[in-house]
């Protein structure tokens, strides 16, 4: 089988190649390679959604296209725009009916998009909505491009920035994710600076190490959560497997390979990880890193136990961080009125269709 055969149709998922790879599929085809870098920059600049959108590609080559290659699209389903700050949260379908959500976010410097790498997860973090229904699948390259691509479409705007953090866990779903930053960010295709872009992940740290061997510019981020193991394998099962000195460990190398600062999530859930203790103790923990703290007002799931602490709480925290030295700043909240986090939009969608 071809390796660009999608998990779930027999034709070859075109946008998931990167332009190499489609040269040599036009090669085995015995067609001119600058057909494929036309066709690439079709699929990628202008985003079409049918190869008889391909004018300037001759009839006879959309008519074999199209009988053994498919353009995954997706289509948004569901569309919320806020009252408060513009920001826009999708429901997109996928082709084959799989749901996940999408935010467009407007900040000074341009819209940013933060997208789903899997429908549902597995990591069974206990404060989030996106791992309530577990994994569904991983999705493909090109259904993550085509979030990019619809949101562009429906704003009429480019995107600047690129946020990994929706539904899913991006390195459990490494060699897709990695397909798409490639293709997004070549020249021949968005063009998206890879500095503009940031992946979070929960702390897989075998992945994290195969990530940093690849030297990308974008930007990592590690949902840390709690400055010891006790308190973290409590809210985050991944926890029982890579230790806190494990994790800590291989971002000071990712650093010293990459050069590349990392951004740690803190999510602050009342009387969990939010005390002055637990801000002193953090402290320590990051003391001497080259890194920036975001800490993150929890959004309450209805279907979890934890709540937000007060803002008297949230700031009393920061400052903390802030007299022994760490860069940490409080995430500005976006989208509060229509469920901005993660997960709720489709968990909600699923329950409606049960």
């Amino acid at each position: 089988m071809y390796e660009g055969i999608s998990e779930y149709n027999d034709k070859i998922d075109i946008k998931s190649l990167e332009l190499d790879e489609l040269k040599n599929l036009f090669v085995s085809w015995d067609l001119p390679q600058f057909r494929a870098a036309q066709i690439y920059k079709w699929l990628h600049q202008k985003s079409a959604e049918s190869f008889y959108d391909m004018s300037d590609i001759p009839v006879d080559l959309r008519n074999v296209l199209d009988e053994k290659c498919c353009i995954k699209t997706v289509k948004i389903k569901r569309k919320l725009v806020s009252s408060i700050d513009n920001t826009v949260k999708y429901l997109y379908e996928m082709p084959d009916g799989e749901c996940v959500e999408a935010a467009l976010m407007q900040y000074k410097y341009g819209k940013s998009l933060c997208i789903s790498t899997q429908a549902g997860c597995r990591m069974g973090c206990r404060f989030c909505a996106s791992t309530l229904m577990g994994l569904s699948r991983n999705l493909l390259a090109s259904e993550m491009l085509d979030e990019v691509y619809c949101a562009q479409k429906d704003c009429k705007e480019k995107i600047s920035h690129l946020v990994l953090m929706g539904t899913g866990e991006p390195l459990d779903n490494f060699d897709n994710v990695i397909k798409f930053l490639k293709i997004l960010t070549s020249e021949e295709g968005q063009n998206l600076g890879m500095r503009h872009i940031s992946l979070s992940t929960c702390g897989l740290v075998d992945k994290i190490r195969e990530l940093m061997k690849l030297k990308l510019q974008l930007t990592l981020s590690i949902s840390l959560h709690a400055y010891n193991d006790e308190t973290r394998k409590k809210i985050m099962p991944i926890a029982n497997k890579w230790s806190i000195d494990e994790l800590i460990s291989v971002c000071k190398d990712y650093f010293e390979y990459t050069g590349r600062r990392i951004s740690f999530e803190y999510a602050l859930i009342n009387e969990v990880n939010d005390s002055p203790e637990d801000a002193e103790n953090l402290s320590k923990l990051l003391k001497g890193m080259n890194g920036h703290v975001n800490l993150i007002p929890l959004n309450p799931v209805k279907e979890r136990e934890f709540k937000r602490g007060n803002q008297e709480r949230i700031k009393k925290f920061l400052n903390i961080l802030l007299k022994n030295g760490l860069n940490a700043t409080i995430r500005r909240e976006l989208g509060s009125d229509i469920n901005a986090a993660c997960g709720q939009l489709r968990r909600e969608n699923s329950t409606q269709e049960a």
